[in-house]
């Protein structure tokens, strides 16, 4: 089942275009990676999700009904641009929010004392905001994104400015979140972290739409039979021992272990590889390369580049 449902959402500012008909479906208790280059529409699709924007076309719906102003208690937003009032006392500040979004105040005490204690916090809170830094603030605002349980989570460059420590603690409470019911809209040009947190991902160039999926489905859609094989007492030449039509990418040498990477053309398959290699060398691993998330990224935008370019250069 999908918990949000965009549907043929277009907006413009005078001529530009920022959004065309753009459709995408989160479903429920997935985290959703929406990925794209900077101007590529991101942001203004998150501010209509958010109800900051409204769409000039199309339709927005959450939980099978059509976006109105009482679903925001239902929306935690976390903008890539933080937002803290720098004076304020970390505690005080954390439970005004929390009750802006409707909690009662014990409850909200209650509740910001668990996250606080959890990201071992608590020495903070009768601190100013100005005192903590960037990645003390960014966990603050965390907290106080996600201190009501919203159904929705919407994070912008989440990890922006944490540290490897911090920025892991984050990515467990998403999952964490995620697990408990949460669906997650993600934001982020870390490709790495989609690969290791998104179930599907939506990715936008030049306000349209040019990529969707599951991670996987992609990863697999995009391989290009490209094996790394790992042997030791290898002998010879390997250009002279393997199929011609084999491409050797890369050989790397680590004491006795020599790791080959390979792309396998036409009709070859694994198994001739080995059948080629075993005479020569002990075999260890033997295992398929898929590319990155961030490889498939780069190839799509610039594939989708060119496709504007020449249709521009056909118009002219």
């Amino acid at each position: 089942m999908d918990l949000l449902v965009v549907k043929d959402v277009t907006k413009k500012y005078a001529e530009h275009v920022a959004l065309n008909r753009i459709s995408i479906n989160v479903p429920q208790q997935s985290i959703f990676g929406l990925l794209g280059p900077n101007g590529a529409g991101k942001t203004t699709l998150i501010r209509i999700i958010n109800m900051i924007l409204a769409p000039d076309e199309g339709s927005i719906t959450l939980k099978g009904e059509l976006l109105k102003s009482f679903h925001q208690e239902m929306i935690g937003y976390l903008p890539e641009e933080r937002g803290l009032y720098k004076k304020m006392k970390v505690g005080e500040q954390a439970l005004y929010l929390s009750q802006l979004k409707g909690m009662p105040k014990k409850v909200a005490i209650h509740k910001l004392k668990e996250w606080f204690e959890r990201f071992e916090m608590m020495g903070w809170w009768n601190r100013k905001v100005e005192e903590l830094s960037k990645g003390m603030q960014q966990k603050v605002q965390f907290v106080i994104t996600v201190i009501h349980e919203p159904r929705l989570l919407i994070f912008d460059e989440p990890f922006s400015g944490f540290d490897p420590i911090n920025a892991s603690i984050v990515k467990d409470e998403i999952l964490r979140l995620r697990d408990q019911g949460a669906t997650v809209i993600f934001s982020t040009h870390n490709m790495s972290s989609v690969e290791e947190l998104c179930d599907d991902i939506a990715l936008i160039n030049l306000a349209n739409k040019i990529l969707e999926g599951k991670v996987k489905d992609i990863r697999n859609a995009y391989k290009s039979n490209t094996w790394e094989i790992g042997m030791t007492g290898f002998t010879g030449e390997l250009s002279k021992i393997i199929d011609p039509e084999y491409t050797i990418i890369e050989e790397k040498h680590d004491g006795e272990m020599v790791r080959s990477v390979i792309r396998l053309n036409g009709h070859n398959s694994p198994n001739g590889l080995l059948q080629a290699l075993l005479p020569h060398a002990t075999i260890h691993s033997l295992k398929e390369i898929l590319p990155t998330m961030n490889d498939i990224f780069i190839r799509r935008v610039n594939e989708d580049i060119a496709r504007m370019d020449e249709r521009s250069a056909q118009l002219t």
